[in-house]
């Protein structure tokens, strides 16, 4: 025969009702957070995968804002070529209207005066920052893309490439251009740049030349030659931001498989967390109650 003693019966009951407490209440936390996995300890092999998957996760999100950073200092390396483009074309207009001989000396001058303003403005255009203030044409130089030396001639003080910046899996992109990449080109006399051409129009329409019309004709081709320039590198910037697209929806993609696995081994099964609840909380009901009735009787009621 087996005593059982009034303080191992508190224990026990105690003990037992106090782990059906506990069961339910991991249960609930389960079904309120959606995870499943309260401790390493629950499920070692799930937590390690999930602890993968979150470090992946975190690697995506360097590589997500690499790539904006990338995207948007391109863009803005477009829409600074687009004004140089701009700049250019207006050249050719005034090398139009300069190309003309009934023109008066004084009116050359005054097409001359318009070249100088708009030198200046590539010079301006030349030094533009990105994102993070440093030169946009520079390379990874951090100061200024372009110094100019007392006759107002460019000097490149860039670095000769611009930094890749990576975009996950081993992929990267080049965040940007150098200055030379589209301002210089070789023309119909051979190796210039566009501020050698502006200025070089300009000089000869002060006087600089015998017949200053017929140099104005000779810089159409040469206009032309760095339009095409220009227009091939926004090409190249293109083709690097469709580049930059197609790695992000890569990531998306990654990142929705990652968010479904993860679901999978560290979430919570709604439907059997709710039906283990249900059957843990009337378990721990019946417990109570049963406790409960056990811990009236005395054995003076059978000693009549």
């Amino acid at each position: 025969m087996t005593t059982v003693s009034t303080s191992a019966f508190y224990d026990r009951s105690n003990l037992d009702m106090g782990t059906l407490r506990a069961r339910a209440d991991a249960l609930q936390a389960a079904i309120s957070s959606g995870q499943r996995l309260g401790r390493a300890s629950d499920d070692p092999v799930a937590a390690a995968r999930v602890r993968s998957l979150t470090r992946q996760d975190s690697f995506a999100a360097v590589d997500t804002a690499a790539s904006g950073r990338a995207s948007g200092d391109l863009m803005l390396a477009d829409q600074t070529l687009s004004q140089f483009s701009s700049s250019l074309i207006r050249v050719k207009e005034l090398a139009i209207q300069a190309a003309n001989g009934v023109l008066t000396p004084v009116q050359r001058a005054g097409i001359a005066t318009e070249l100088d303003q708009i030198h200046s403005e590539l010079g301006r255009l030349a030094n533009a920052r990105d994102s993070a203030g440093h030169a946009l044409f520079g390379g990874n130089a951090v100061g200024p893309a372009y110094a100019f030396d007392a006759s107002g001639n460019p000097v490149y003080v860039g670095t000769a490439s611009a930094s890749d910046l990576p975009l996950g899996d081993g992929q990267t992109v080049t965040r940007g251009l150098t200055g030379p990449e589209f301002l210089n080109f070789t023309g119909a006399s051979g190796a210039t740049n566009l501020f050698a051409v502006v200025k070089g129009l300009s000089d000869a329409l002060k006087g600089g030349v015998a017949d200053p019309a017929q140099a104005a004709r000779d810089s159409l081709d040469t206009l032309d030659t760095g339009l095409e320039t220009i227009t091939t590198q926004q090409t190249v910037i293109g083709a690097r931001l469709n580049w930059i697209d197609l790695n992000a929806e890569r990531r998306m993609q990654m990142s929705e498989a990652r968010a479904d696995e993860e679901a999978q081994v560290g979430g919570t099964d709604l439907s059997l967390a709710v039906s283990q609840l249900q059957q843990t909380m009337t378990v721990l009901e019946a417990s109570q109650v049963s406790f409960a009735k056990l811990s009236q009787l005395s054995l003076f009621d059978f000693l009549r």
